[in-house]
């Protein structure tokens, strides 16, 4: 995959733009479609292409790159009227969302009769990760085809070739993000005891992150934006919701109980239905702290 060819990315939003940005850094031809003019206009002020629609990408570029909030939007936008696969050069379309395992596999055996090589490619580590090209890229497509695509998608992060099923990759980012969202629960719950008792939440989180308890929440996600009351980590309380989702119903067909992830989904519906789609997921500290009445601040 040289840096002549053109690539194309559909959906440039939080996650998308800095992933896209990072292809232009790279030195790839970069055509881009977005339903935000605003966020098409920052890539296109760095040198990308702005096409009119999905198609129109798909018919500048061989490769197309996806980056879309739900798994309805990701299987209309792949296979609607001016969808990706209604393009006349594309030849591989590499999804970079979390639609869950099942639209993974509708959209692969509909790109399949397109003669189109489907790559499942969900990523995980945030805007941050996505800006810093430190994301874990998880992959599930045909081996020949994460031969030819690996080296770009190593412009992201780290790839994890997991095998060639579609939706295998899928599974493998609703576990992790099930577990995200289970640390903020209990280290949400944890936090609020302690300060309820009269533990400063400063030195909690020390003692938390140089002992056994430690875990993403405590480390990152409280002391960015619980402990200084921002609120703002990143991840909208209404994807995780919907990842959390995902996760349990595939656990369920699978036959695999999930008792304690149950409890994580109700409270980030309890969390949405307080604070919105649109909050962000440390939102589930502000639940905690409002039954028990306190505030978990530096």
């Amino acid at each position: 995959m040289g840096e002549s060819q053109t690539l194309g990315f559909v959906g440039v939003g939080r996650m998308g733009g800095p992933m896209a940005g990072r292809l232009l850094d790279a030195g790839h031809a970069l055509c881009v479609f977005d339903t935000n003019a605003d966020a098409v206009r920052t890539l296109v002020e760095r040198g990308a292409i702005a096409a009119g629609s999905a198609a129109e990408v798909a018919s500048q570029a061989p490769v197309v790159f996806m980056s879309l909030p739900t798994p309805p939007v990701v299987q209309s936008v792949s296979l609607g009227d001016g969808g990706v696969l209604r393009g006349t050069r594309v030849r591989t379309l590499i999804d970079l969302s979390t639609t869950g395992p099942s639209v993974a596999g509708v959209v692969a055996r509909a790109a399949a009769e397109r003669g189109v090589s489907w790559v499942d490619s969900p990523v995980s580590g945030g805007v941050a990760g996505a800006t810093a090209g430190t994301l874990a890229v998880m992959v599930s497509c045909a081996k020949g085809t994460f031969t030819e695509i690996e080296p770009v998608l190593k412009t992201f992060g780290k790839t994890f070739y997991v095998g060639e099923k579609p939706g295998l990759a899928q599974i493998a980012k609703l576990a992790n993000n099930l577990l995200a969202a289970a640390a903020i629960v209990l280290s949400s719950e944890a936090m609020a005891m302690g300060v309820k008792a009269g533990l400063d939440a400063r030195v909690l989180i020390d003692i938390i992150n140089a002992g056994s308890g430690r875990n993403s929440a405590t480390q990152d996600k409280f002391p960015r934006a619980v402990l200084p009351r921002t609120f703002d980590f990143g991840f909208a309380t209404g994807l995780s919701y919907k990842d959390v989702r995902l996760c349990i119903d595939e656990a369920e067909a699978l036959g695999v109980p999930m008792v304690a992830g149950a409890a994580v989904r109700q409270m980030l519906a309890i969390t949405q239905a307080k604070f919105g789609a649109d909050s962000d997921f440390t939102s589930i500290a502000r639940v905690v702290e409002e039954w028990a009445g306190v505030e978990i601040k530096g």
